[in-house]
């Protein structure tokens, strides 16, 4: 016998209706943001991702894009001067990207822009705190 979800439940094709129009909302405005500081959004968004020293693969993973498409963006950011790699103290193998002193500049700005009227800040901080919760539980690997 089947079970009906209840009534004030939202079916799962509107959830992720409501995510994707969130993921777009989130875009815009961080496309937003990047232009005002002559950026891409990636660019941004890796600035944001760097509140200390990471690898490209963590980088990677923090941005969800490929180590490829992370190794591009930090490119960039280093022939802007904003950051620079430099040897992991345990991996041989592996470079720390560490923000420049104009680039730690630059993500402080670009971050509190990010914050400022973004779809997220409509929300309090038990919201977002809520919704963080559920989105890391619906990401969630098995």
């Amino acid at each position: 016998m089947a079970i009906s979800p209840p009534s004030d439940r939202l079916p799962s094709s509107e959830v992720c209706s409501l995510v994707n129009a969130l993921a777009q909302a989130i875009d815009r405005h961080t496309r937003q943001v990047s232009d005002t500081f002559g950026l891409t959004s990636a660019q941004a968004i890796a600035l944001r991702e760097l509140p200390e020293p990471r690898t490209l693969r963590e980088l990677a993973r923090r941005m969800h894009c490929e180590a490829s498409n992370a190794t591009f963006v930090a490119d960039r950011l280093e022939a802007l001067g904003l950051l620079e790699r430099r040897a992991h103290p345990t991996d041989r193998r592996a470079k720390l990207l560490h923000l420049t002193p104009a680039g730690a500049s630059l993500r402080k700005r670009v971050v509190k822009r990010l914050g400022t009227d973004s779809p997220v800040s409509r929300l309090s901080d038990d919201e977002q705190a809520t919704l963080t919760a559920l989105l890391r539980r619906a990401v969630a690997e098995n």
